[in-house]
Parts: structure tokens; C-alpha cells; sequence
């Protein structure tokens, strides 16, 4: 007992130490912010990147994946809007997947909006204080058949051969991939959404090798 009230002192005297470095670096990291961060690479149309590496995603926004409908574009977009500029980022928080996100500012314009506003992204719930706002423009574009949302990447029927009618696509609460044909109960329902991985396929051994599994409900053939 005698030992570890000795030590309870330098214990302090560490733990105060400790105290001073956060609150330095705290202190560093918003000055820093107050002054700007350079954008110096795009990874894809929600994901930025810092000086120092430092990657930074668009807080409220889900842009397509390279390889999907749009995915190149709206890369090409947000390196127009922010590519070599000073950006400020504010309300910054760590995701479940550990990630940086942020509302990102360029030129005193919220880019997570411009993004929304393009129609090359989805609006993604977050309780950021522009939700509402971002939410807002999101809709506008949807209502308007904008980017994602427009006969390239939305469609009802297979524009490229209507006789490729089968309907490969993912559950957005369970990621689940279902393929659906015609006299399936849910055929006439399904969307396809090309930008978030959703596809047609002509058979369906070209959906289960895509990684489509056939849904449950559909009668055999």
C-alpha cells in the first residue's frame, strides 16, 4: 500500500502531462482548420484527400462506386470543386467504420450540397446540422431525374435489349442480392438502380455468377 502511494503522485504528474499533449494538439488541429486544409487527390465522388493523407468523406453523402453508373463522373465532378483548393471541413466525426466524415467547405460553398445538388450522389441520414438542408436538395434532385436518378442508372426496363429482363438487385437494409424474373411476385416492383450495383442480366447463371442469389417468392420456371 506504502508503493502505491508513492507512486500516486507521479501518476498524477503523468496523467496531467498527458492532459497538456491532447489539449495541445487539440488546440493545433483547430487552428489548422481555421486556416484551411489543401485537398490534394479525390477517391471517388465522396472521399477526399488531405495534406498529410489524410482521407475525408462528405458527411451525408453516398456517391457510386467507380465501377458502378455514374461512379467515374461523380469523381470527376468533386475534383473540379475541390481538387488543389483550401477546404475548411467542420462537424467532423468518425463513422462505425472508423472513417472521417465531415461538411467540407470550398470557396465558402458546402460541396456535400453541390454533390447532392449534381444528382451524382445520394443523400445518406446523418444528424449533421445541414441534414435537413442536404436532405432537401437530394429530393430536389431525384424529383428532377438528375445524375443517378435519371434513365441511365434508374430504369424499369432494360433500354440495351429488353429481352435481358432479369432484375438483379440489393436490399438497401440487408445489402441481401436478389434476382427477380418476370412472374415473380415482386418483378413488377423492382427498380433498377445501376448506382449502388444493381443490374440485368439475360439468364439467370449470368445473375448468380454477378452474386445474385434467386428470391425465395419466385415460382420455378
Amino acid at each position: 500500500m506504502k508503493a502505491i502511494g508513492k507512486a500516486l503522485p507521479f501518476l498524477g504528474f503523468f496523467l496531467f502531462l498527458v492532459s497538456l499533449v491532447f489539449n495541445f494538439l487539440q488546440y493545433s488541429q483547430n487552428k489548422s482548420l481555421s486556416q484551411g486544409t489543401k485537398v490534394i487527390g479525390v477517391i471517388d465522388g465522396d472521399t477526399i484527400v488531405l495534406e498529410g493523407k489524410v482521407r475525408l468523406r462528405l458527411r451525408n453523402v453516398d456517391a457510386p462506386e467507380l465501377q458502378y453508373c455514374l461512379g467515374t463522373e461523380a469523381k470527376d465532378f468533386l475534383e473540379k470543386l475541390v481538387k488543389n483548393k483550401t477546404i475548411i471541413f467542420k462537424e467532423k466525426v468518425i463513422d462505425q467504420m472508423g472513417r472521417v466524415m465531415a461538411l467540407v467547405y470550398a470557396d465558402n460553398v458546402l460541396i456535400n450540397k453541390e454533390m447532392l445538388k449534381s444528382g451524382l450522389a445520394r443523400y445518406h441520414s446523418d444528424q449533421s446540422s445541414a441534414a435537413d438542408e442536404l436532405k432537401t436538395t437530394a429530393d430536389k434532385a431525384r424529383s428532377e431525374n438528375l445524375g443517378i436518378f435519371s434513365a441511365k442508372c434508374y430504369q424499369t426496363k432494360n433500354p440495351d435489349n429488353l429481352k435481358c429482363n432479369i432484375k438483379g438487385n440489393v436490399d438497401k437494409n440487408s445489402d441481401r442480392r436478389n434476382y427477380y424474373y418476370p412472374g415473380c411476385p415482386q418483378y413488377d416492383f423492382t427498380i433498377i438502380e445501376k448506382d449502388i450495383g444493381e443490374n440485368w442480366f439475360c439468364t439467370e447463371k449470368e445473375a448468380i455468377a454477378a452474386g445474385f442469389t434467386k428470391a425465395k417468392n419466385c415460382p420455378k420456371e
